[in-house]
């Protein structure tokens, strides 16, 4: 059981910056950003390969700056060239793939055999024990997770929840979405190209299909983080992304363990449950509707 709770935690952890991505990028902005699953292995391949040549940390901020400019091609075709913004995220992961197969030398996966990686320089320390991954990864989640709260305080990430609450109105206050825009996405791939970075650390391995369906993991996580944490600051919306990563690989755990669910069916029914929970909102107003209408017939 505890080694359970222990992969739970680190892998709900390492996963949790792909949900707080989601947050930025569909929470904030309101946009539904589908260049996740790619930029995810991007930030996998790029730290895998730098990493197997001997540069673990600054393998860490290449993956960073390669999601932010997977962000930017998918900011650019929005803002620029007037595609949607769920094309253009599709367009930027298909192009991703042949780039992410680039990354890693033209191979569908990559591996660290004897090289270090944050993980095993860490451990080095004498830091931990048993717990020194989840503690390294906990220690960088809280870090990136401050730095979100306080540049969402921030003029420009004022001007962010500005752009995705009333498009028009920022633009009528003379500030530029199309920049605010570039600016969201760019760091929501960057922490999501930073997840893929961790994980291809912590398992020693990158492979081209490691972000399939990746988004719509990210969106059960936010969506369990919202429910358990209930929406409302800034600070709590960034809470919740980290608690609904760690609460979605426990369910994952227990899933596994119990068989309550056959782990082939998993991901259909991760799906309906993001399908349902996005679709609540419209689903309460219709029923309120009908209740009304009855209560009206019935006083009629």
């Amino acid at each position: 059981m505890l080694y359970i709770l222990q992969t739970t935690f680190e892998l709900g952890v390492q996963y949790a910056l792909i949900p707080l991505a989601l947050f930025l990028s569909f929470r904030v902005l309101d946009i539904a950003d589908l260049t996740t699953d790619g930029s995810f292995v991007l930030g996998m391949a790029v730290s895998v390969t730098l990493a197997a040549a001997g540069h673990p940390i600054a393998a860490l901020f290449a993956a960073m700056l390669c999601g932010a400019l997977a962000g930017f091609v998918t900011a650019l075709l929005q803002t620029r060239f007037g595609v949607p913004s769920i094309l253009a995220g599709i367009v930027t992961n298909t192009g991703l793939y042949t780039v992410n197969l680039m990354a890693m030398g033209w191979s569908s996966n990559a591996t660290i055999l004897r090289q270090a990686t944050i993980y095993t320089m860490f451990r080095s320390l004498g830091i931990g024990g048993r717990w020194s991954n989840l503690l390294l990864t906990a220690v960088i989640v809280a870090l990136v997770a401050a730095a979100i709260i306080w540049f969402l305080g921030t003029r420009l990430g004022l001007s962010l929840r500005a752009t995705g609450d009333n498009r028009d109105m920022v633009s009528a206050s003379s500030i530029n979405p199309a920049y605010t825009v570039t600016v969201g996405l760019c760091i929501a791939n960057a922490l999501t190209a930073l997840s893929g970075a961790l994980v291809g650390q912590s398992q020693r391995s990158a492979d081209i299909n490691a972000g399939t369906g990746i988004v719509v993991i990210g969106l059960a996580c936010l969506i369990i983080g919202e429910t358990l944490c209930r929406r409302g600051s800034m600070a709590r919306g960034v809470l919740s992304a980290i608690v609904g990563s760690i609460a979605y690989r426990f369910i994952y755990a227990v899933v596994l363990k119990t068989r309550i669910v056959p782990i082939e069916c998993l991901k259909l029914v991760t799906a309906i449950i993001v399908a349902l929970a996005i679709a609540m909102p419209t689903i309460r107003e219709k029923l309120a509707f009908n209740r009304r209408v009855r209560k009206a017939g019935k006083e009629g």
